[in-house]
């Protein structure tokens, strides 16, 4: 393979990042009206204390999220859409713990959902001791129960992890299922990432989400009533 020269990758990089930016912040707002209240559902991950405002791996701009989490919750709860909200629960032998901080450990603090969106209320709760939310043995009872619901419009932290791991398996198990109408929607308002060393949380953004609209993922700039 030809070896890249560093200044022509930048070069390159930096046209094909513009174009990637360009198609993010020029994304439509979606109308809650156009989608059914009775087949969807309102994913909430990890909007707990451990990643808000306590912890190793508290981040502030996760906790600037909330409102606009909050705000969503609300327009749902207007139409009928239901709310599921995913919770980090880790047990102590929890192997993530050899690439990250010890953090939401069962029974703490860490591990409860923030106040704002508990004083809402209104979501079914399922805890994960797993970045990817989908595999968690709760989740899949959850959609057999639920198995007319084909439209999730999924929120919260990180979107280069547990948002981009979730919105991208369920879309595949779909795929695998032939179901073409189920639809995974990403407001892109309603998520956010970290800052840390090399982890620049804009770029992890912009990439994740890149990557989810690659996969089929429907990502908008918000949802509004």
């Amino acid at each position: 393979m030809k070896k890249i020269e560093r200044n022509d990758f930048i070069s390159k990089s930096s046209v094909v990042l513009g174009s990637i930016l360009d198609q993010i912040n020029n994304l439509p707002i979606l109308n809650i009206k156009d989608l059914d209240p009775d087949r969807t559902v309102m994913v909430i991950i990890d909007m707990i204390n451990g990643f808000t405002r306590e912890g190793a791996l508290s981040s502030a701009r996760s906790e600037a999220v909330i409102p606009h989490i909050c705000a969503l919750g609300k327009i749902c709860e207007k139409r009928g859409i239901r709310k599921l909200a995913f919770a980090d629960n880790h047990t102590s032998k929890s192997p993530e713990f050899n690439s990250y901080p010890v953090h939401c450990l069962a029974g703490t603090t860490e591990t409860e959902i923030v106040d704002e969106i508990k004083d809402i209320g209104g979501y079914e709760r399922i805890n994960k001791n797993s970045t990817n939310a989908f595999v968690e043995e709760e989740f899949s009872k959850w959609l057999l129960r639920n198995n007319h619901i084909n439209t999730f419009i999924v929120t919260g932290v990180c979107t280069d992890i547990c948002i981009q791991q979730f919105a991208i398996t369920l879309k595949a198990y779909f795929n695998m299922k032939d179901n073409g109408e189920a639809r995974v929607i990403v407001p892109v308002d309603a998520i956010d990432t970290f800052d840390l060393d090399l982890h620049d949380a804009d770029l992890m953004n912009v990439m994740a989400i890149y990557s989810m609209m690659g996969n089929g993922i429907e990502a908008v700039a918000g949802i509004r009533e």
